[in-house]
């Protein structure tokens, strides 16, 4: 029984929703098991503009073939799984539909939101200004923690009780990650993403570098 004491217990993923303006955390969702794969893209936002390919462009075009408008542009996909089957024995009269409604309202405006907006529109008010969500950071481990918006939530509940609540289901989930090109200036995820890139430059920095012979070119460039 002793032999297993000192194994330190894994650290699970999940999202944190924060109030973007206190800054106080609303709600933690720990997820229940951590995805198995993570599929990351990171594309660059050059600065010539989609298309450019670097021949036959104007000389702009070619001054700019290694600028950077911003931030890349980094999406997350995962799938996550929700299982109650291993726990029928503790009290869940619904199911797992409390733990599939939080991550729901995760892209959804709430009641009080759409009644205040359909309040101001009959009120006459001509510009309505789009529904707020909170901040909501991803995080996966110490190292990844970081601003995001979920753009795909798909899910395929594949069990269910008596009562026909799902007690087991696997969510596809698609997030963007928000850098600064994407937020206001000042905005708490804006600085969020920054000590995030920050903390990505410090990693890169700890990579051992190669050499020239290493790539066959003995005698360099």
């Amino acid at each position: 029984m002793t032999r297993y004491a000192n194994i330190p217990k894994p650290i699970r993923s999940g999202l944190v929703i924060v109030d973007p303006e206190r800054g106080t955390p609303q709600r933690i969702i720990v997820l229940q098991f951590n995805p198995d794969t993570l599929e990351r893209s990171v594309a660059p936002q050059a600065a010539g503009g989609e298309g450019d390919s670097g021949g036959g462009g104007s000389g702009g075009d070619r001054n700019e073939a290694l600028r950077l408008k911003g931030p890349a542009q980094e999406t997350w996909k995962f799938t996550a799984e929700i299982d109650a089957t291993d726990q029928l024995d503790v009290a869940a009269p619904h199911g797992i539909h409390p733990q599939l409604a939080v991550l729901e309202m995760l892209v959804q405006p709430t009641t009080a939101q759409l009644r205040a907006a359909s309040h101001l529109s009959k009120k006459g008010t001509i510009e309505i200004s789009p529904i707020e969500t909170p901040l909501t950071l991803f995080t996966w481990g110490s190292k990844r923690v970081m601003p995001v918006r979920l753009t795909e939530l798909s899910v395929n509940e594949s069990a269910f009780d008596v009562n026909l609540n799902p007690i087991r289901a696997s969510l596809s989930v698609g997030m963007k990650v928000l850098t600064v090109s994407d937020l206001p200036a000042g905005h708490r995820g804006a600085e969020l993403y920054l000590a995030h890139l920050a903390q990505k430059e410090q990693l890169a920095r700890a990579a051992q570098g190669g050499s020239f012979a290493q790539l066959g070119l003995g005698r360099g460039i």
